[in-house]
């Protein structure tokens, strides 16, 4: 799969996971980030991935960010909309500020990133677009308005777009993973991960970056050409579909 492949939140957990499962797959990849300069860099020395800082809640941001990738790496074939951060609280004691930070990150960017890529795409004739959702975006989740209808929003974006690009040989899907054993799961109190999380997943465990990370690399393979405005589900059967 000798493609160039962009995730963005791209250099921790679950997208450092995708980035690295891309390159092992054979595409030249680039991750942004958007903060954590000391994390970008170990995993950069760590994978040989080139990383890139900007806000991918912002569309100038993205629009420049894209076209360093580009004029470094080549054209963007693979998109991974993965970026993302939580606010959580209950409506009635949610900032307005919380509610806009998470759906300017979590799905403003999705047409940020995508608007600035699809052009290229459509002209080279080629084109992968996979965006992380959410088991919360599906079910919904106590104290997390924010995030669900952000999340919930990239399924309705996913089957417009592959719609709308299907005959241009791009596809556009979304993995919606559940409980993912990264840094930010591991730390809630064990306790509450065996008396409160653990019983909701039928298999019995937390999923692992990788697993959604083979998600990803299917969906973006060539052999994926006919799957596309779907949700592939990756949550040990906590929600079904």
């Amino acid at each position: 799969m000798a493609r160039v492949a962009l995730v963005t939140g791209g250099t921790r957990g679950i997208g450092a996971a995708i980035s690295a499962g891309l390159k092992d797959a054979g595409c030249t990849v680039a991750a942004t980030y958007a903060g954590n300069d000391t994390a970008a860099e170990a995993f950069k020395a760590e994978t040989g991935i080139a990383v890139y800082k900007w806000d991918v809640g912002d569309f100038e941001a993205c629009k420049n960010g894209i076209a360093r990738v580009e004029e470094d790496l080549g054209p963007v074939d693979i998109l991974v909309n993965n970026a993302g951060i939580t606010r959580d609280g209950t409506l009635h004691r949610m900032t307005p500020e919380n509610w806009r930070d998470v759906i300017t990150t979590n799905l403003d960017s999705i047409f940020n990133m995508t608007r600035n890529v699809i052009e290229g795409m459509r002209e080279r004739g080629f084109g992968r677009v996979i965006s992380i959702a959410s088991v919360n975006g599906q079910k919904g989740q106590i104290g997390q308005a924010n995030y669900a209808a952000a999340k919930s929003g990239l399924f309705g974006f996913t089957k417009s777009v592959a719609q709308e690009n299907a005959a241009k040989g791009i596809t556009v899907n979304a993995v919606a993973p559940g409980y993912i054993a990264t840094e930010m799961v591991r730390a809630v109190p064990e306790e509450i991960i065996k008396s409160k999380i653990l019983p909701n997943i039928p298999v019995g465990r937390l999923g692992e970056p990788e697993e959604v990370a083979r998600c990803v690399t299917f969906l973006a393979s060539d052999e994926a050409g006919f799957i596309t405005g779907s949700t592939l589900t990756a949550n040990g059967g906590q929600y079904m579909t």
